[in-house]
């Protein structure tokens, strides 16, 4: 990719929208952080309808921050693309953003880091478990989800033999899915931002649970931001997203979600590389508690990325 001369002050290009099941949610994102970045750095907007990178994106002035939500946008595809053009990004890199939407894989890796975890099955949808050896590892009361989704994509909570085998004979798409011990607690987010564990947030659904319409209906859920859980289980849970972060290979900036169970136990959900960016969002709702309002948290969002391309600059002078 060809472009104009080399400038000391690149334009931050944010790109939304996407080809996942998240575009609506990624389009909301990249206008509201696209605004808010606006007020400190030259930026444009890039809708993005196809897995390609956009016409008119330039390595030479541009610096990208990424809302793309979902598959390929968030699993690392997007980034090997910007990586082979030889353009900088905020976020992670393409190999830390594969993992952490594979489910399963993260799992494994906060695992051996004494992160917890709960017990589950990864499996593909041609070679489902069957119910008998599900309830035998997990028991009856169960979570299933696509392996590799976000915004609870395809959640399915259950109860007993009879919902287990509705629900498996319902998995019929074909792509890595995931069941587990469904672990009842207090839901909870934690910002991180350059590897520091910011606020603490507790997610209560009204319907008691936190689904697609829970998450993205206004009013359905509460927020407590910083969580009520006092200052051990706070400390905790920072200190879990803090070795998530770095046990996936994280950069810049991710959103750690876990469940705190009733004997005060942490158990790791998943790791969002690219989470939800409009001003009532979780991420900015932990920056927040940790006194960064909205057009703060982008600034320092997308400031190691521009660190990045000033230092390959000054870099290509002096060679």
């Amino acid at each position: 990719m060809e472009g104009a001369p080399v400038t000391t002050h690149p334009t931050i290009a944010v790109f939304a929208g996407g080809t996942s099941s998240e575009r609506e949610v990624s389009l909301g994102s990249g206008a509201a952080c696209a605004e808010a970045l606006a007020k400190n750095f030259a930026t444009e907007f890039f809708q993005i309808d196809s897995n390609a990178l956009p016409a008119g994106l330039d390595p030479a002035r541009h610096v990208v921050f990424s809302t793309l939500h979902g598959t390929f946008g968030e699993d690392g595809g997007m980034q090997r693309l910007l990586d082979e053009a030889g353009v900088f990004y905020a976020g992670c890199g393409a190999t830390a953003s594969e993992l952490t939407m594979d489910k399963s894989g993260t799992k494994h890796a906060v695992a051996r880091q004494g992160v917890r975890v709960p017990p589950g099955i990864a499996f593909p949808s041609d070679r489902k478990p069957s119910a008998t050896e599900v309830i035998a590892q997990l028991g009856g009361q169960l979570v299933l989800k696509p392996n590799s989704e976000g915004s609870s994509v395809g959640l399915h909570l259950i109860s007993g033999r009879a919902q287990l085998e509705a629900a498996l004979a319902e998995v019929t798409t074909n792509c890595g899915w995931i069941i587990e011990r469904r672990i009842v607690g207090r839901e909870l987010s934690v910002g991180v931002l350059n590897g520091r564990a910011m606020g603490v947030v507790e997610i209560r659904p009204r319907s008691g649970v936190y689904d697609y319409a829970s998450k993205y209906t206004k009013g359905a859920t509460e927020y407590l931001a910083p969580a009520p859980i006092g200052d051990a289980a706070t400390r905790a849970a920072q200190e879990a997203a803090g070795t998530a972060f770095a046990a996936c290979g994280c950069r810049d900036y991710a959103r750690v979600d876990f469940i705190l169970s009733a004997e005060n136990e942490l158990f790791l959900l998943e790791i969002n590389t690219l989470p939800g960016m409009k001003e009532t969002s979780l991420l900015p709702m932990s920056a927040r508690c940790a006194g960064l309002d909205f057009t703060a948290l982008v600034r320092e969002l997308v400031s190691p990325a521009m660190r990045r391309f000033l230092t390959a600059r000054e870099q290509q002078k002096s060679a």
